[in-house]
């Protein structure tokens, strides 16, 4: 998707003649500028169409700046981590630090920036559900970073699920399997839909036959859907978009009689709190998620930090890794 290139400081700079250090003292403390140049600068920032980010005029003034960081389910322990990690890093750079859940609804998100756009210089946009569209319009007006999200111009962190996509296909064809069902999440999600993407490649470069199911509530509530719609397909192995919805299904399937390695095979994503707890332990997919959270932060406080010697990335891709349990096993024979 082609998107209008966000008019920046260093734009402001070279078409006005003077330095971005310059333009950046005309919005921030501008009492420290010739009047002859700001007047220029403003007249040039003006005509290019440029706002100030927010954030970088709360840290070079001075002034206390505040992020928010919106969630789509706060009660999902999947982003206890990012969380954990978006607010440390806050704290330490001395920033205000909100949250903010949105019941995994884009028009809920949408509001909540619009209700906080007065108290907040910036926003950390957790697995956002809003369309590309609606995203990039509100980061020309707003400050933005996102996780586990990614969308063209705008800086994000991802705790990469494809490589890791790749390794639970891997696992399950070591095992003998050779019929996935991938048990979706929202339809909004974008994790969702790389997910699916990842598994599908893997999945056709080893000769394995694989489906999609869902949409799904990402919740352990899902998982008894999920895990009927599952036994119906004849696939040996599950793999649940997130964890909440792998061990929904394993109590489906355990209220069913169905032996879990012993029939079919189960995997999440995610790694949360209790994974290893539930019976059998899952094999899941796991991740950095307090590094994402930092580094999302991070990508907010270089942006406004209006260093050219220390620009802002606009993409940051953490690794993960596969954490096998006892929720897999071999094929059962037929």
């Amino acid at each position: 998707m082609n998107t209008p290139k966000r008019t920046t400081i260093y734009d402001v700079a070279a078409e006005a003649g003077v330095a971005a250090s310059t333009v950046s003292r005309t919005f921030s403390n501008p009492r420290r500028v010739n009047a002859a140049t700001r007047e220029h600068v403003l007249r040039v920032a003006e005509r290019l169409g440029y706002r100030p980010n927010p954030l970088a005029t709360a840290l070079q003034s001075g002034h206390k700046a505040t992020i928010a960081m919106l969630v789509p389910d706060i009660t999902n322990p999947h982003f206890f981590g990012t969380i954990r990690g978006a607010e440390r890093r806050a704290s330490e750079a001395g920033v205000t630090f909100i949250l903010g859940n949105t019941e995994e609804s884009a028009a809920n998100e949408r509001n909540q920036i619009e209700r906080l756009d007065h108290s907040v210089d910036g926003f950390v946009l957790a697995a956002s559900r809003m369309s590309d569209e609606t995203t990039v319009g509100i980061a020309q007006s707003h400050n933005l970073a996102l996780v586990n999200r990614q969308v063209d111009s705008l800086p994000s962190v991802v705790v990469d699920s494809g490589p890791g996509s790749w390794q639970i296909v891997e696992h399950l064809a070591s095992l003998g399997h050779r019929s996935i069902v991938y048990l979706s999440g929202p339809h909004q999600s974008w994790l969702a839909g790389e997910r699916w993407k990842a598994l599908r490649a893997a999945a056709g470069r080893r000769g394995v036959a694989v489906s999609r199911l869902g949409p799904f509530p990402p919740k352990v509530g899902g998982g008894g859907a999920a895990a009927d719609a599952a036994l119906v397909s004849g696939a040996t192995a599950l793999v649940a978009h997130n964890d909440l919805l792998a061990i929904g299904v394993l109590r489906r399937l355990a209220e069913r009689g169905v032996p879990v390695p012993g029939r079919v095979s189960v995997v999440g994503y995610d790694d949360i709190f209790g994974a290893d707890l539930c019976v059998p332990a899952l094999t899941t997919l796991a991740g950095p998620e307090d590094e994402a959270g930092r580094v999302a932060v991070e990508l907010l406080l270089r942006k406004g930090s209006l260093s050219a010697d220390h620009p802002a990335p606009q993409r940051v891709v953490l690794p993960t890794h596969l954490v096998i349990r006892d929720s897999t096993g071999p094929v059962p024979a037929s």
